[in-house]
């Protein structure tokens, strides 16, 4: 890992992740000439009625305009839920549709349907997504004390969405986060089991011993828990103090309990890759919006 993004480190882990037989049958006897044709198959109906048949056309299926939308996507569009809780409150009879309850999965929303949801009339937003390099001394939360500065005073001009950061980091935390009101990505990305990656930079004070890098690549457990490390190394060129550790976890305090465990305690925490999103070109407190491909990559990830 270099000192920016993360990689081109050394690093120790502790995984990667008729031939046909041929045979020859009787000869068929020749068909007699007044059946060389083959019969045409007639319906049963037909030879009651005596009425001629012509080849069953399939039923056309219902077109779907392009402007319609399922009625879960319209409700998780407008920040209220994810698709799958939408589910959930339309067969439970809390959404209605210009005033009548719809319980049909796969409902199709028209353009100026008004759609009620537990109550309250909602609109769909367009989906935001913005990264932000997380400068330190900035809070994710909004319970922590109100004397401390926000991460959204740093994306206050980025969108009037009501977009949420996916996880959460401390004030000493420094590094990627990401925040959008696509509710499906940030429960995806919420889950304990979801399959992204993070790379951290992590600065310790004193040199990691290298039996405890490789106890730490081997998995480390917490209350009956184990947490596998996908790598860990020292970073190239850098003091033993400095260390690139990859993980799936979304919980980004792990980190320090992983190097306090081992009794160092844990100066900088600065994470450097999200699911494939890097630093580069985004200097500390600044965001930018994500392309249409990283986006893309994000849902697919």
């Amino acid at each position: 890992m270099d000192k920016k993004d993360g990689s081109n480190r050394k690093s120790t882990s502790n995984r990667t992740t008729k031939g046909k037989s041929t045979g020859f049958s009787k000869p068929k006897p020749a068909m007699d000439k007044r059946s060389q044709k083959p019969k045409k198959a007639t319906s049963t109906a037909a030879k009651i009625t005596g009425s001629k048949t012509t080849a069953a056309t399939p039923a056309a299926k219902p077109k779907v305009k392009s402007d319609d939308i399922r009625l879960n996507k319209y409700i998780s569009n407008s920040g209220a839920c994810s698709r799958r809780d939408a589910d959930i409150y339309i067969q439970s009879g809390n959404v209605k549709v210009n005033g009548v309850v719809i319980t049909e999965m796969g409902y199709q929303v028209k353009p100026g349907d008004v759609v009620n949801f537990d109550g309250s009339t909602i609109i769909p937003e367009k989906k935001e997504y913005i990264l932000l390099n997380k400068p330190k001394n900035f809070t994710t939360s909004v319970e922590d004390d109100r004397d401390m500065r926000n991460v959204f005073e740093l994306i206050k001009n980025s969108t009037q969405a009501k977009v949420q950061a996916i996880g959460r980091m401390d004030k000493n935390t420094t590094g990627l986060l990401l925040f959008t009101n696509d509710t499906d990505m940030i429960r995806k990305f919420s889950l304990p089991n979801q399959k992204s990656t993070k790379i951290y930079q992590v600065t310790l004070d004193k040199n990691l011993k290298f039996e405890d890098l490789e106890k730490i690549a081997g998995g480390v457990s917490f209350d009956e828990h184990k947490l596998y490390v996908d790598e860990i190394s020292y970073i190239e060129d850098q003091p033993k103090t400095e260390i690139g550790i990859k993980l799936r976890t979304p919980n980004v305090k792990v980190v320090r309990a992983i190097f306090e465990k081992f009794k160092y305690d844990v100066l900088k925490v600065d994470r450097v890759s999200f699911a494939g999103l890097t630093k580069k070109n985004l200097p500390r407190g600044n965001w930018r919006f994500l392309t249409e491909q990283e986006i893309i990559n994000l849902k697919n990830y």
